[in-house]
């Protein structure tokens, strides 16, 4: 479920901005970043609109069938179109992506705009570059990257609770929200969403073996908050803001966090540092400043194995750095005392050259705009072979989830918190950043804030987990029939107050991180919703019906109230609002016919005799009434599992255009179709393509 295609892809805008830049390129062409010769190239690209790229996302037997769809059809349509006299090449695939689920085309989302046949993606390399097992997500939203986490988590469908997790955090608590829009889309029972600054990020405890110990990530993603002159071509409005005070404001934010990224991973884990910016002062400068400080305990690792055909130009080891008046400085020496707080000595690369070169730096990639018609990007990946120099001791390896640590301490010896906040000025002066606040309005070195002030305006309902013998079990066990194996003590649900409305499931090691940690973050989403409460389902049996967000999760537990479908009885589901039972094939309908009314499951299973079938499982919420049979799925799934079976959606009667399946960013709510309501109207116009 959630997936579909995206289009990545921003056309040309702002039309009153011109694409030109004096300082920009005066800068780049003295820093010396792109190769002799290619500069002008370098420009040209940078002006034009990037062009579109395509990723299939969701899980993947269902992101495989999105493919085929797309390579039978949709690639095919539009490889003979031609737009405003441009002929449109068919999209090829990006050969460092995994499993062909990434494609490129020469097409603006200017030009899709006038032959909407396809919408829009975000692309990412990141994610590719992390192999999952406990993440964190340290900058997450918009959530693009988040999403991406979570498909490889979940690439086998048929498990529901994967090993590993991942925790996407960002600092503005609305980006939040987007987040969890981005992560629900994927429902997985397996992503937590917290709101905190990065820089201080709270270290998390989990309870292993009846003890508490530290949580230490396998994994840390670093995008960090950056000037995002790599993102010209797309952000046209960067063409007249940029300045290098930019990049000079930012740097110390970047090194704060990816110092807090490495505190918290775990030694033999890995963390991605990356930004869309193509300036040193904030790729190279921050990596080669970690490298330097961290006495060895950090190694930059070549990654380009991970992304094979993706072309980039290695990190460099010599910049300087010019301010907005144009002021060139080669060395902290040259800086004079009144600008000592706009430019530190970590913006420089180190003086000392064996020193240097020991750390590597062409390891790290820089991606420029002309080699593959893409974005600016950098990215950096470190391993970290021991604990950091101000730290005691931490976990040996990262093989368990539950790293074992104990005396946590600052640089100068003196233990840290449980929230990792104590001696985090002394660690801040190490790498001569100003210590300023954490965020918390409480200075860095001072104890974590107390649950009041950490909670001020942060009004998210409590996670309530239900006990093993809860009154609430006991009608959905017997109504579904849910197997012995079926973790009741990872339901959860919103409220601590009167009757429960949703239920929701996490996994157990998402479980053990609530439970342990309630005072030491904020916790914007978690878990997938599995039950809603229908009070007219109470006289059937059961007051709560199935939810279609966590069917994938709940499924391999129910062993009643299934309905065995073909691929023309999705079509009549999805299609009609409210069919008749005598409208499914005749084995549904024997089926349909056995069953009480209430909740029920409507299970696709592929049949290998029929290649023109979609060859994977497709699991749909319904309601069996007394005559009638319904799906109950929200509007963007709908579409996308119509798409999977061969039936293409034009218009509804209103007029509206719909996108296809999850290209879409809307919600997917359910609170309108319960059963004894008006459900909305869901009448489009079908063209069947298969």
């Amino acid at each position: 479920a959630g997936s579909g295609f995206n289009w990545l892809g921003w056309g040309a805008g702002y039309a009153d901005i011109v694409k030109e830049n004096k300082l920009f390129e005066h800068y780049y062409q003295e820093l010396k970043i792109v190769p002799e010769g290619e500069f002008e190239q370098f420009m040209e690209a940078m002006r034009e609109p990037l062009p579109a790229t395509i990723r299939i996302t969701g899980y993947k037997s269902h992101a495989k069938e999105i493919l085929h769809t797309l390579k039978e059809k949709y690639f095919k349509e539009i490889q003979d179109l031609e737009v405003d006299g441009q002929k449109i090449e068919a999209p090829q695939a990006l050969s460092w992506y995994p499993d062909e689920l990434a494609w490129h085309t020469n097409m603006s989302r200017k030009i899709l705009r006038k032959s909407p046949l396809l919408e829009k993606f975000h692309q990412a390399i990141p994610p590719n570059l992390l192999h999952i097992l406990v993440i964190l997500d340290m900058c997450a939203a918009p959530g693009s990257k988040t999403a991406q986490l979570i498909e490889m988590l979940h690439a086998d469908m048929d498990v529901p609770f994967p090993e590993g997790f991942v925790i996407a955090n960002d600092v503005d608590n609305k980006r939040c929200y987007l987040l969890v829009h981005q992560a629900k889309r994927l429902n997985s029972p397996c992503i937590m969403v917290v709101n905190h600054d990065a820089s201080c990020m709270p270290r998390l405890l989990v309870e292993q073996n009846g003890k508490k110990d530290i949580l230490f990530y396998d994994r840390v993603l670093c995008d960090v908050p950056c000037s995002g002159d790599g993102t010209m071509r797309k952000n046209i409005d960067v063409w007249k803001k940029w300045t290098t005070s930019n990049s000079l404001h930012l740097h110390g934010l970047q090194l704060r966090i990816a110092v807090r990224g490495v505190e918290q991973l775990a030694v033999g884990g890995r963390m991605v540092y990356s930004t869309c910016s193509l300036n040193p002062v904030e790729d190279e400068a921050v990596i080669a400043s970690l490298l330097e400080k961290s006495e060895g305990a950090l190694e930059l690792v070549d990654a380009s194995a991970d992304l094979p055909g993706l072309k980039y130009m290695p990190g460099i080891t010599s910049w300087k750095l010019m301010t907005k008046e144009g002021q060139w400085y080669s060395d902290w020496s040259e800086v004079p005392t009144s600008r000592h707080t706009q430019i530190r000595p970590t913006m420089f690369p180190p003086t000392d050259q064996e020193k240097l070169l020991s750390m590597k730096l062409e390891r790290c990639m820089r991606i420029l705009p002309h080699h593959q018609n893409t974005g600016g990007f950098f990215v950096a990946v470190l391993v970290k072979k021991a604990p950091m120099p101000w730290n005691r001791r931490q976990p040996k390896s990262c093989g368990d989830v539950f790293s074992e640590v104990t005396n946590h301490a600052s640089p100068s010896g003196n233990p840290m918190d449980e929230s990792g906040f104590g001696g985090c000025q002394e660690m801040l002066s190490v790498f001569a950043i100003h210590p300023g606040h954490c965020g918390h309005d409480l200075p860095c070195s001072s104890p974590p804030p107390s649950k009041k002030m950490k909670l001020f305006g942060f009004k998210e309902d409590p996670f309530v987990f239900l006990t093993e013998d809860d009154p609430v079990f006991p009608p959905i066990q017997a109504f579904y029939d849910l197997s012995p194996d079926f973790p009741k003590l990872n339901v959860l649900t919103r409220t601590h107050e009167g009757k429960k409305r949703h239920l929701y499931m996490v996994s157990k090691e998402l479980r053990n991180v609530l439970l342990n940690n309630s005072e030491r973050m904020k916790v914007i989403n978690t878990g997938v919703k599995v039950w809603s409460r229908n009070n007219d389902g109470e006289q059937f049996g059961c007051a709560f019906r199935l939810a279609q967000e966590g069917i994938y999760t709940l499924y391999p537990y129910i062993r009643a109230r299934v309905i065995n479908i073909s691929v023309e009885d999705v079509k009549i589901l999805l299609t009609e609002e409210n069919p008749f039972l005598s409208r499914l094939g005749d084995d549904a309908h024997a089926q349909a016919k056995k069953l009480e009314m209430g909740s029920i499951v409507l299970r696709y299973q592929p049949d290998p005799n029929d290649p023109s079938a979609p060859q994977c499982p497709i699991e749909l919420c319904g309601w069996r009434g007394k005559t009638s049979i319904r799906a109950f799925v929200p509007r963007n799934e709908r579409l996308h599992y119509l798409r999977m079976v061969g039936v293409e959606v034009f218009r509804d009667k209103q007029g509206k255009k719909e996108g296809g399946a999850a290209a879409t960013q809307e919600g997917n709510t359910e609170g309108q179709e319960e059963p004894g309501q008006e459900a909305p109207c869901f009448q489009p116009e079908l063209v069947p393509t298969a």
